[in-house]
């Protein structure tokens, strides 16, 4: 696939606007547009679908995401020299794509929500984590997004969908596997991006899972900050840092106490975590 519409090639586009990638915004961009359209698909078609991108850069995927039938894209762009190329997509694109001008750490997601959601970012890694993790706490749940679709350093899609007995396995894997069905698409290679990263890379599909509501996320973050910050420490030990009695707190996941972090699965985080409130003096 050499090109999607009519729009210049991206790497005219980059050298029209002078848009070096800046390390200091954890910026590679992605010139492949078979890769772009590719992501894009993760979840499904895009037919009626609102999609929030973060971080479009030069707007690679973000033109791969209108070709392939986005209703709209809300682009969240922090770089002010990217503007001019992402609204150059918007005149090619009529009434299908806003770009705001803003810092992605500090959008309300929640209002730019108006019907069926999708996030798909190819996401600055500086501030990858940070993100999901904000996206994955959002109450009520269900959330405002169908579906989550990611790219991330493979070490950290790794551990975003570990599980229990996992080398990955910590509380990332924890969050994410509490409210979301998540799984590595597939990897891509450090040389699909400009300039290429130091690490291979990997997109991730994240659906929302209904859950019970009977569990706040500040109680099961305490009982896995607890658990995994001395993770090869026996739980025992380790969840004294909680600060209530441990037996109880051992008791309320049904385990003997020498178990250690990574062998527990979701379900015994879940149930200290729904315990904890209780047990506090």
């Amino acid at each position: 696939m050499s090109q999607i519409d009519d729009l210049p090639p991206l790497r005219e586009v980059i050298a029209e606007h002078g848009l070096r990638a800046k390390k200091e915004l954890g910026q590679n961009f992605l010139l492949d547009l078979n890769l772009t359209a590719r992501i894009a698909r993760v979840g499904g078609s895009l037919e009626g679908v609102r999609v929030i991108e973060v971080g479009p850069g030069p707007g690679g995927l973000t033109r791969a995401l209108l070709a392939e039938g986005a209703k709209e894209v809300i682009a969240i762009e922090r770089d002010a020299r990217a503007l001019p190329a992402l609204a150059q997509i918007a005149e090619a694109y009529p009434g299908r794509l806003t770009v705001i001008s803003g810092d992605a750490m500090e959008m309300d997601y929640r209002v730019l929500a108006d019907g069926p959601t999708r996030i798909i970012a190819n996401l600055p890694y500086n501030i990858a984590t940070p993100l999901l993790t904000g996206w994955l706490t959002s109450d009520p749940w269900p959330p405002y997004f169908e579906s989550l679709t990611l790219m991330f350093q493979r070490e950290v899609a790794e551990r975003i969908c570990a599980g229990a007995g996992d080398d990955a396995y910590g509380r990332l894997g924890v969050l994410a596997g509490w409210r979301t069905d998540a799984r590595i698409a597939f990897n891509v290679g450090r040389q699909a991006f400009v300039p290429p990263p130091n690490v291979t890379s990997a997109v991730v599909h994240l659906v929302p899972k209904p859950i019970s509501g009977d569990v706040a996320v500040k109680d099961l973050e305490q009982v896995t900050r607890a658990a995994f910050g001395q993770r090869r420490k026996m739980v025992r030990q380790s969840l004294k840092a909680t600060g209530v009695p441990v037996e109880a707190l051992l008791a309320a996941g049904g385990l003997k106490g020498d178990e250690r972090a990574e062998e527990l699965p979701v379900d015994t985080f879940l149930a200290m975590a729904r315990a904890l409130p209780g047990l506090k003096r």
